[in-house]
């Protein structure tokens, strides 16, 4: 007899296919191998020996991680992509696509007409891996994930591009309360988006669809997601049987063309020498010499502990601390004289309010009859959601929270860090007050899930993964990467012979790095500050503490409750602001409380917001997920702070079309839209034509588009585009007019007035991916600085497809379009001038909210204007104040007319009393990584600080509040010094 065998070694799994002379399958099997590649091959080889022994026998590898094996075995490899089509052929001939999510790997194989594959290459979020991640996050196997999903009544919007944006969506939606049913299907349909958006990128996924791959297998939740967005039926969508062995059955298919023969003896042979093979092992210096050097760090650091005292023999004043974090709770009860009378700290398993409720439930329980709680706070992410569940007397920010216990412990701190779970704080104190915040928005590689993770991913629980890289010998050289490419790299160094040990010092070392590099930006030491005190869980892993005095070089102050500083410095917040009698639940209210939670969708206003309603034993609610009061109060607030991103917006969507006797033709409200549509409605309104733009941007009409967009790099504004064009092609619009503009108008506030490339040419790259059959789509390159030039290109371009307009009508429509522009630039300015005055007539503080013209979009900036009006800031952007500041001298070539705006509204906002500047910025924006520098830079010179919100399809607002509400207790902490 003759055998075929087909070894698929993957990222996270080892599968291997055994066929007969008829390709007949005669054995399967499917295993995670936890990095022990080597091993788990010659074990399947050796457990085969019955089989195979005594057959000739032909074997092929492939899979992610079988290259390396391949070479060091001789045995032929064959790319995975080729194998899997060589399985589908033999198997499912009449495939027209096939979908394939593995561990860390996902890919769209486009069989119909020439072969063409499309896989992620620099990010892991949509596969296995990602939803491997999604479910210790929700603390359930992946049965129980799958099982959960497909009870849901609800999908809410999470990112998948990576598991860091999908626990900044997942994470606030788990302290608010939202069902796991709900959020269970929302990850599973994360993953259909991505595969659409990211893989597909703007080719149809149509036909016969076959699903391969282990997830896709195993998980009927995920499979309801995929069927139900892409529209399949049960014929078109295919789950095989065999599925997860596909790549493997094509290994064997391919081994059927190889020349010779192997034994069974031989392949035991081969894969018993790949074993035994001596690998490279590279490191790095250890981070201690010996137990002394280490002793001699434990005992400087012990010096900064806390005195406890006996909660059960205590009788007087004490005050509560929450910190309910975003993967863990921590409680902290002090007496009058900073004595820790109870403390806690615990991993809140998706559900802070039963974290919250227990703790309180020991600390009654411990006390004695004296006991008063006189004060009580709560910081963290779960603030609002535990000081309405437990009537707690105050919320803290978190910044002042960690900033009032860091002072605790050294009065002079002129920086703080903070690494917790996910989230990382850094904030540098000038005078007494905090002087610049930085959180991390858009990575947590720097942070101690990051490690978390790897502990797990390799069978340890973190506190004992975390003291095995103490005295590691030679510490793996990660780098400065995210968790992705860290996976990668950690696998690698594991086959090289890196010891556990070894991973787990670097590992350490590549936080500190990812934290000083990455999301600090620090050149030196100097960068960070003299009187230095880390804080957060993260920083209780000794190995990541002297990581970062290492690669520092100075010594710096960790509190030996350095994990519960948060709670801490709520506690003392509590002290400092208590009366003479908490408002917390007192043991006898805390035994009759309950919660329950129910998902609804606000229909007050068009933000349409998913609301979660907490409702609690005492009959008391706490609604989450609202970006405005009136789902709370039911009305508007009473006074109507001034609002210009909001004003621009509804003036824009102000204007409608008339019926024209040249009929309709479209205009999409996108890019550079929010700038021009005044121009452009004008002109066509005047020329007989009858308007239609594509309305309100909204999640649903990014869905419309997503599989046409060719890129996953680019920003969500361009993405939208893709949705505006599809609606307009379904108001049945014939004619649509967007134009390639290389130039704004000239404002004279720059060198040049270029329009950012992607506003500039994506009418090019929407003509080459959009299907708009029978629609003319109208796309001039047109410049609007020279009036007479703009006519003469204008009537050429439109008469080309047949509209007949004659040089009088055009010059007078054009006449119309710039007074129409010039009179709404005008009325922009005078109204942001009103907001101003409003804003010291009424002592209010104002925000600049700066960014480009399509960030007044609600589905853009998420509603972030509304925030800081609930916040009480009046707002204004950019090109209200523009014009009232001179241009500053900037470190580059000030060529854009949007960044030129931005940089004079820094200089205005650099001299205005009690305003500050919010720069919001686009994932995807090359342009930006410069103009946030210089608007830094600009702002620093007067000692005002910079804030800047990275923003994306992500519409949770829980890191982007603390960063606003901490700007605004900043503001009211320099001013008290300035009263002072």
């Amino acid at each position: 007899m003759s055998y075929k065998i087909g070894l698929d070694v993957g990222s996270t799994t080892i599968k291997v296919v055994v066929l007969d002379t008829q390709d007949n399958l005669v054995y399967k099997s499917y295993e995670r191998h936890r990095s022990r590649v080597r091993e788990m091959a010659l074990e399947k080889i050796q457990s085969l020996k019955e089989l195979l022994t005594g057959h000739h026998l032909r074997i092929a590898i492939t899979g992610s991680a079988g290259l390396g094996m391949a070479k060091e075995s001789g045995i032929d490899f064959v790319q995975e992509v080729y194998a899997t089509a060589g399985a589908v052929r033999q198997y499912v001939p009449s495939t027209d696509v096939v979908i394939e999510l593995g561990g860390e790997d996902a890919k769209i194989i486009f069989l119909k007409g020439a072969l063409e594959e499309r896989m992620n290459s620099t990010c892991a979020g949509g596969t296995g891996a990602f939803i491997d991640q999604m479910a210790s996050l929700l603390n359930v196997d992946l049965a129980e994930l799958d099982r959960l999903s497909l009870a849901h009544d609800r999908i809410y919007p999470i990112a998948s591009r990576c598991g860091v944006f999908a626990k900044t969506d997942i994470q606030p939606l788990i302290n608010q309360g939202a069902q796991p049913e709900n959020i269970a299907a929302s990850i599973f349909q994360a993953v259909v988006d991505q595969t659409i958006a990211g893989l597909a990128q703007g080719r149809e996924i149509e036909g016969n669809v076959l699903f391969l791959g282990g997830p896709l297998s195993f998980l009927k939740g995920l499979q309801e997601r995929f069927i139900k967005t892409l529209e399949l039926d049960g014929e078109s969508a295919n789950f095989h049987p065999l599925a997860p062995y596909f790549v493997a059955l094509g290994a064997a298919l391919y081994s059927k063309g190889l020349s010779g023969y192997r034994s069974y003896d031989e392949l035991e042979q081969i894969f018993t020498q790949v074993l035994a093979a001596p690998q490279e092992v590279q490191g790095m210096e250890p981070l201690f010499a010996d137990e002394q050097e280490y002793q001699d760090f434990c005992d400087r650091h012990a010096a900064t502990a806390v005195e406890q005292r006996d909660l059960s023999a205590f009788s007087g004043r004490a005050f509560l601390g929450v910190d309910a974090g975003s993967t863990t709770t921590k409680t902290v009860l002090l007496d009058e004289d900073y004595h820790i009378l109870y403390s806690d700290y615990v991993n809140n398993l998706g559900n802070p309010i039963t974290a919250v409720k227990r703790q309180l439930d020991e600390i009654y329980s411990q006390a004695g009859p004296g006991l008063t709680i006189a004060g009580a706070a709560v910081t963290g992410y779960g603030e609002d959601l535990i000081r309405a569940a437990f009537h707690l007397d105050f919320g803290v920010v978190e910044t002042m929270a960690h900033f009032t216990a860091a002072k605790h412990f050294d009065p002079a701190v002129d920086f703080i860090i903070d690494i917790g779970g996910q989230d990382m704080k850094c904030f540098k104190i000038k005078d007494d007050t905090i002087d610049d915040i930085v959180l991390n928005e858009a990575c947590s590689s720097g942070c101690g899930s990051f490690i978390e993770t790897f502990a797990k991913s390799l069978g340890y629980p973190i506190t004992e993964f975390a003291t095995l890289g103490l005295f590691a010998k030679h510490p793996v050289d990660l780098g400065t990467r995210c968790t992705v490419f860290m996976n990668s790299s950690v696998k690698q160094a594991q086959k090289n012979g890196a010891t556990v040990e070894d991973i787990s010092a670097g590992l350490a070392m590549s936080v500190v790095k990812n934290a000083l590099y990455k999301v600090i930006r620090a050149r030196s030491a100097d960068d960070i500050g003299q009187n230095i005190v880390v804080q957060g869980g993260t920083f209780l892993n000794d190995s990541v503490l002297r990581s970062f005095e290492k690669e520092l070089g100075r010594k710096v102050v960790r509190p030996a409750i350095a994990g519960l500083m948060g709670a801490f410095g709520a506690a003392i917040w509590a002290m400092r602001n208590a009366g003479s009698q908490s408002t917390v639940l007192t043991a006898q209210q805390l035994a009759a409380f309950t919660h329950q939670s129910k998902a609804t969708v606000c229909g007050i206003c068009t933000n349409h917001c998913n609301l979660t309603v907490n409702t609690f034993s005492d009959g008391s609610r706490f609604i989450a997920g609202n970006r405005c009061e009136r789902p709370v109060t039911g009305k508007k607030a009473d006074v109507q702070l001034p609002n210009m991103v909001a004003y621009k917006y509804k003036k824009l969507m102000s204007y409608t079309g008339r019926p024209g006797p040249r009929g309709q033709i479209g205009l999409p409200m996108c890019l550079n839209s929010y700038e021009n549509l005044p121009f452009w409605h004008t002109f066509f309104t005047e020329l007989g034509f009858e308007v239609v733009t594509s309305g309100r941007s909204t999640k649903q009409m990014y869905l419309k588009g997503q599989n046409t967009i060719p890129s996953d790099t680019v920003c969500y504004p361009a993405k939208l585009v893709h949705g505006h064009i599809r609606t307009l092609l379904e108001k049945g619009v014939k004619t649509i007019f967007y134009p390639c503009m290389s130039y704004n108008f000239d404002e004279s506030i720059s060198q040049n007035c270029y329009n950012c490339p992607v506003v500039a040419y994506y009418p090019e790259l929407i003509k080459g991916n959009v299907p708009m059959d029978g629609v003319q789509f109208i796309y001039p390159y047109i410049s609007l600085n020279d009036k007479k030039i703009f006519e003469q290109k204008i009537i050429k371009y439109l008469n080309e497809y047949g509209f007949a307009l004659t040089k009088k009508e055009v010059q007078q429509a054009s006449e119309k379009a710039y007074a129409a522009y010039d009179a709404h630039r005008a009325d922009i300015c005078e109204e942001g001038m009103r907001a101003l005055r409003f804003a010291k007539d009424h002592h209010k503080k104002t925000v600049v909210l700066a960014g480009r013209p399509y960030h007044i979009d609600p589905e853009i900036n998420h509603g972030i204007d509304k925030l800081l009006s609930s916040l009480g800031f009046v707002v204004v952007t950019e090109d209200c104040v523009a014009n009232l500041a001179n241009a500053p001298q900037t470190n580059v070539l000030n060529q854009w007319t949007y960044h030129a705006r931005m940089y004079n509204a820094a200089r205005y906002v650099s001299h205005a009393p009690g305003t500050e500047l919010v720069q919001l910025v686009s994932f995807g924006c090359g342009l930006d990584a410069i103009t946030t520098d210089e608007v830094r830079d600009i702002l620093r010179e007067s000692d005002k600080l910079y804030t800047q919100l990275k923003i994306d399809e992500i519409d949770n607002l829980g890191a982007i509040k603390i960063r606003l509400r901490s700007l605004l207790a900043a503001m009211d902490e320099r001013e008290k010094e300035h009263a002072n």
